[in-house]
């Protein structure tokens, strides 16, 4: 009875969870989050964060294909970038909220979340979107700020708990 026991946990796929907790690392301007992954697994991860959020990816930007095909005719000869893409969208209601504090906040969408991954070392990927900085005399600025980010980062850890 044992080893049919012990026979079926092998049968049984485990994933293994890493005891550290990824987080976001300030960086003045922008937060990053570094995860060993493949970059198509965390596109995927990230796309489907978007979408469980009830948002609609608006575009997608191909930052390493442009870099690398015009890199050579502008003198810059060395890639950064193995793979680098950018996801757009919006939340509608965040975005009547920006507004509401000031019009000009409407530079602020879409929101933006990049991912890449350096030529020396394609296993780690790198997960970055800029900080909210809104404008507006309303004391609700920093709520609505603080609104925005918490749903990025939120998106951020479904995607990286979801590898």
């Amino acid at each position: 009875m044992m080893r049919i026991v012990i026979f079926l946990c092998f049968l049984i796929p485990i994933k293994v969870f890493s005891t550290e907790a990824v987080t976001a690392q300030d960086v003045g301007a922008l937060y990053i989050y570094q995860v060993k992954a493949d970059i198509n697994e965390v596109k995927s991860a990230i796309e489907m964060a978007i979408v469980n959020q009830g948002l609609l990816i608006s575009n997608t930007l191909h930052l390493s294909d442009m870099l690398n095909r015009t890199g050579q005719e502008l003198g810059f000869t060395t890639p950064v970038y193995q793979f680098a893409e950018a996801v757009e969208f919006c939340s509608a209601k965040l975005a009547h909220q920006m507004a509401q504090l000031h019009p000009a906040n409407l530079a602020t969408c879409p929101l933006t979340i990049s991912f890449y991954t350096t030529p020396d070392d394609n296993k780690m990927v790198s997960i970055a979107f800029r900080k909210v900085q809104l404008i507006g005399e309303s004391a609700t600025v920093t709520a609505v700020s603080q609104a925005v980010t918490q749903l990025l980062k939120t998106i951020i850890d479904e995607a990286i708990d979801g590898l």
